[in-house]
């Protein structure tokens, strides 16, 4: 039987801004696109537009670093205030050196500057400046992606009639391997973590320790069409790929502390 995966980048989503509500725009691009939602099918939507819409902006300007902050700072060779953000969403510091600063994110995964990201940042709206303008603006992660990645998954399925998974998907770079790769910050309607342990191989032996990282292995081919830069495209439909039904969160996929034998 021929198998077959199908990734669309929605054409059509504006700049995001704080209070804009995702879910009609993504339906509103689900029509623009001519496209019917299928069972199995997949949203990825970037956690950019997520943060923009929850007003996840911080202009630097307002930011007072504290002792610490600027301690850090004077390793990393960062702006002080930067750091004070970064601290401010995290729960420890991993390493630090000249051009880098790794943290526990407040959610639980390992990543640099727990995710405050200062691309393709726009100002808020017009009576919002005093917040962030465009030159200090930063953006933090979305405050709960899986509860957002559970709403947005609600909005379409009642817009719709189509339950489709949805993942909120977020740039990470690997602690052993160059470049960054898409990961799943966010997940509902599918299982974000698959445990394989027990099926059979092709000689008939059973897996014994393999859990596959569904929704990563998701977000990471829908990112080929996101881009990094300036593609514009933030949300990629993902049809034909196969799961057991099992709703899931993307917290599943975050190793433990006392499991990480690098932390």
């Amino acid at each position: 039987m021929e198998r077959r995966l199908l990734l669309v980048a929605l054409p059509g989503i504006p700049p995001v801004r704080p209070g804009d509500a995702v879910g009609g725009l993504i339906i509103q691009a689900i029509a623009a696109a001519g496209v019917e939602l299928e069972t199995g099918d997949v949203l990825a939507v970037t956690s950019k537009i997520v943060s923009k819409a929850e007003g996840r902006l911080v202009g630097l300007s307002d930011v007072q670093p504290s002792p610490e902050a600027r301690r850090i700072a004077g390793l990393c060779h960062k702006d002080p205030r930067l750091v004070q953000v970064i601290l401010d969403e995290s729960q420890a510091v991993s390493r630090v050196r000249p051009g880098l600063l790794i943290v526990r994110h407040r959610l639980g995964f390992v990543c640099a500057n727990a995710g405050v990201d200062r691309s393709n940042v726009r100002p808020p709206p017009d009576g919002d400046a005093h917040r962030a303008d465009r030159e200090d603006a930063v953006l933090l992660l979305p405050l709960d992606p899986d509860r957002t990645a559970a709403a947005l998954r609600r909005q379409i399925h009642e817009a719709t009639g189509v339950a489709a998974a949805v993942i909120i998907v977020d740039s990470h770079g690997r602690p052993h391997r160059m470049g960054t790769v898409g990961v799943a910050v966010g997940a509902a309607g599918l299982p974000a973590l698959e445990d394989w342990r027990g099926r059979k191989d092709l000689s008939g032996r059973p897996l014994e320790h393999t859990e596959v990282g569904l929704a990563d292995q998701i977000a990471s081919a829908a990112s080929l069409l996101m881009g990094q830069a300036a593609e514009g495209t933030p949300v990629v439909l993902v049809r034909g790929v196969p799961f057991a039904p099992r709703d899931g969160t993307a917290a599943e996929l975050v190793r433990p502390p006392d499991l990480d034998l690098y932390g």
